[in-house]
């Protein structure tokens, strides 16, 4: 099944895809996260149960799939060791040891913007923004301190994320990532909320391109923890709920790591793409995002 949350004369409304067509649920059930936490079976009743509103889905202005956050977007760290490795050397006196187990931080929702949304870059905010590529999973059914055999279980469905990052506001913050990771509207996520039995997880190929080349490929089995362990990990003593939005990691490419290093500029255009779950393309433009803060301008504290 794949789900996606689409702009219905201003409000979101839920839809199933059915090849070139969207048929939209009824406003009444709820949104993504109600219909979530009602479960894939009950989403299938309903369609079945009554005539439903179609569209194209070549028409459809497709939204982020959640539009409602319970909590910040949960986020994996250094998921694909070839990531972790690019980057020794290069994280300005804060590099670690080779993590054990996964690294988790958050990031605030209000980050999260739709598939085809401009992405505002202020370079007083910083002069360091970058792309990261990644598959996001969605949590389906309330959990706490799940096997790994069963993690998979409470997993609703995947979709596309891409986690742009402020590199020099990590590194000021004490090398914690909430705030470099937590600008208002710069993560895009959609396009669709596809469910597990639809994908061959692990041969997912996930990429990223900058003005159409090429800069982070790899598939899903190359991360270093992979999805089971990362809910296991996750949910150890901590409550998962449904809605819940987990990104798993970013493989290597980062524009920070490349000799010379590459950050985003306005006019640039990144498309994430990956097997089965569509793509976000998305445009970089000039914003002033910093108002009239009295916080100087990350070029003057360098």
């Amino acid at each position: 099944m794949r789900l996606a949350t689409v702009n219905d004369s201003g409000a979101p409304r839920v839809g199933v895809i059915e090849g070139e067509l969207i048929r939209l649920l009824p406003a009444q059930e709820g949104d993504m996260v109600t219909l979530i936490g009602r479960g894939k079976a009950e989403i299938e009743r309903l369609v079945e149960a009554a005539p439903l509103d179609t569209i194209p889905l070549a028409d459809a202005k497709l939204m982020a799939p959640i539009q409602r956050f319970g909590r910040d977007i949960l986020c994996t760290g250094w998921n694909y060791w070839d990531h972790f490795e690019e980057s020794r050397g290069k994280r300005e006196g804060q590099d670690v040891d080779k993590p054990k187990a996964p690294t988790f931080f958050t990031k605030g929702p209000n980050t999260v913007i739709g598939p085809c949304d401009e992405i505002g870059l202020d370079p007083h905010i910083s002069a360091k923004w970058d792309y990261e590529a990644e598959v996001a999973i969605v949590i389906g059914k309330r959990c706490r301190s799940v096997s790994k055999a069963e993690a998979l279980d409470y997993v609703f469905g995947y979709t596309l994320a891409n986690d742009v990052s402020q590199r020099d506001l990590q590194r000021r913050h004490g090398g914690q990532w909430l705030k470099g990771k937590s600008i208002d509207k710069t993560m895009p996520l959609g396009p669709f909320l596809v469910t597990g039995d639809e994908l061959d997880v692990p041969e997912i190929t996930l990429e990223l391109t900058l003005n159409g080349e090429t800069m982070q490929s790899a598939k899903l089995k190359q991360m270093a923890f992979p999805i089971a362990e990362l809910v296991a990990e996750l949910s150890f003593g901590m409550t998962l709920e449904p809605g819940d939005v987990i990104i798993t990691g970013t493989p290597s490419g980062i524009g920070n790591a490349r000799e010379p290093a590459i950050f985003l500029k306005p006019g640039d255009e990144m498309v994430v793409s990956a097997t089965g779950l569509g793509q976000l393309r998305n445009r970089v433009v000039e914003a002033d995002l910093h108002g009239t803060t009295d916080i100087p301008s990350m070029s003057e504290t360098k």
